[in-house]
């Protein structure tokens, strides 16, 4: 079998949650000042969403209506928030377990 290059795959969501994500932040104070939590913010929101497997942004973009645009960046803005509260009560949790 050849060797296959599938560097150029990557999930479309990854970068949309990923921004998401920093411009979410401000807002959670405690969990933006841990890269670790913002970390584990993306992993859950990513978790929540399914996967969208593309080569090219642009191959993405190209197929979807904008009533599927808007319902993605919709879905991704939920999972974003979801996540936070998740990692935040989280967190809460352990530390008074902790305490």
């Amino acid at each position: 079998m050849s060797s296959v290059d599938f560097t150029s795959l990557y999930n479309h969501h990854e970068r949309e949650v990923f921004a998401a994500v920093i411009a979410s932040a401000p807002k959670y104070p405690n969990l933006a000042k841990d890269d670790d939590l913002l970390c584990d913010v993306a992993c859950v929101a990513l978790n929540r969403l399914p996967p969208r497997y593309i080569r090219h942004a642009v191959d993405f973009s190209f197929y979807l209506t904008e009533a599927e645009r808007l319902e993605t960046d919709a879905a991704i803005a939920e999972a974003v928030s979801y996540a936070f509260n998740f990692v935040q009560a989280r967190l809460a949790l352990r530390t008074k377990q902790a305490g």
